[in-house]
């Protein structure tokens, strides 16, 4: 399939313009030059006039990337595969063999870079041989001379492929920093709004709360948790990922995880590592977080975890033997803009090519298990 256009790749498209036009002035000057050594000189002027439409045709075709596809690309290499084939009939063996070139001269190499410009390396080596292999056909004698020509196309779409390609690539890179920057400056903005209110009314909450007893108290340091944790995801990264290590491809769950071990959550995990891609254990670490703050408001008392390896899959259980959750609830609160499981946890273990399973009845507690790949997709 042909690359998708892109502004880098413009500049090519206009170079093989000018290519195509410079040669065909180049073979039109040898025309006049050998008209009276022709065979059929009258043949060499109706093809001359097809090279002439061709050039300007292909030149408004691939000036519009919707037409950079096979059907042109086909159509262009058919033609001049086809003047080349005709040359020795139109200009006679005997003049080529006394030195009259044939007809399409460096004309013919436009297909080759449009294939390249178009496709890469690859392309540009097959339309490279195809036409390379149309001119060794219309040949008497296959000299030195000749084979010069062939490595010359060869070379032709081989480093114009790679150029291409490289244009293409360093585009995406171009357009990933866009998006990034863009991103950046969102999150900006609204770190800014959340700052000015959410993170203001969290701090004013667990200021006077602190010292107040019971569920007020309880209630002032959950909002206090609240404020870290929002802070910490404005800043650019979630919990988990503030807590990733630097460097490496992998990192061992139990160490993210075991930050949630307290009185009230127990832990248990392998006694070996269980390693994962820094994004995977990430995501999945903070997923578990958000289960674990469910429990704490919704069903208080003790948590566990527990991590098991599986191999191609690593899956963390949170059980908790609180009220259940009734049927529909989560529905419900999806619908009245209450996405703390359908974002914090379906939709972080979904990102990494993991399933969440929630088992839960009234008065019999609630098991959360979110499985995930050894790798992200």
């Amino acid at each position: 399939m042909p690359s998708p256009p892109g502004g880098f790749e413009v500049p090519l498209w206009r170079a093989l313009t000018v290519f195509r036009l410079a040669s065909l002035a180049y073979v039109c000057a040898l025309a006049v030059r050998d008209a009276d050594r022709y065979a059929h000189p009258y043949a060499v002027g109706a093809l001359i006039l097809l090279m002439i439409v061709w050039t300007g045709a292909t030149a408004i075709g691939y000036a519009r990337p919707a037409w950079r596809r096979w059907p042109l690309l086909l159509a262009d290499l058919g033609v001049v595969v086809a003047i080349v084939l005709a040359t020795p009939w139109v200009v006679g063996r005997t003049a080529l063999t006394h030195g009259v070139p044939t007809l399409g001269v460096a004309w013919m190499a436009g297909p080759v870079l449009a294939w390249a410009v178009s496709g890469g390396r690859r392309r540009g080596t097959v339309a490279a041989l195809l036409v390379a292999g149309a001119d060794l056909a219309t040949r008497e004698r296959i000299g030195q001379s000749s084979f010069t020509g062939v490595i010359l196309m060869l070379l032709a779409g081989v480093v114009v492929g790679h150029v291409a390609r490289l244009a293409v690539s360093a585009e995406e890179r171009l357009q990933r920093a866009v998006e990034l920057e863009a991103a950046t400056r969102e999150r900006e903005r609204l770190a800014r709004d959340i700052h000015d209110s959410v993170l203001q009314v969290l701090a004013l909450v667990q200021r006077r709360g602190a010292d107040l007893p019971g569920e007020a108290g309880e209630l002032a340091r959950l909002a206090g948790e609240q404020e870290v944790a929002l802070r910490a995801l404005i800043a650019g990264a979630g919990p988990a990922a503030a807590s990733l290590p630097d460097g490496g491809e992998a990192v061992d769950l139990r160490t993210l995880l075991g930050r949630y071990a307290s009185a009230a959550v127990a832990l248990s995990a392998p006694a070996t590592p269980v390693p994962l891609p820094r994004r995977v254990a990430g995501e999945l670490a903070a997923a578990t977080g958000a289960a674990l703050d469910n429990v704490g408001r919704h069903a208080g008392g003790r948590a566990w975890v527990l991590i098991e390896d599986e191999g191609a899959t690593v899956t963390v259980s949170i059980r908790d033997e609180g009220p259940g959750i009734p049927d529909g609830r989560l529905d419900e609160a999806a619908a009245q803009g209450r996405l703390g499981v359908t974002q914090s946890i379906r939709g972080r273990v979904a990102d990494v090519g993991g399933t969440v399973r929630i088992v839960s009845a009234p008065e019999a507690g609630t098991e959360i298990e979110l499985s995930v790949p050894r790798s992200s997709r």
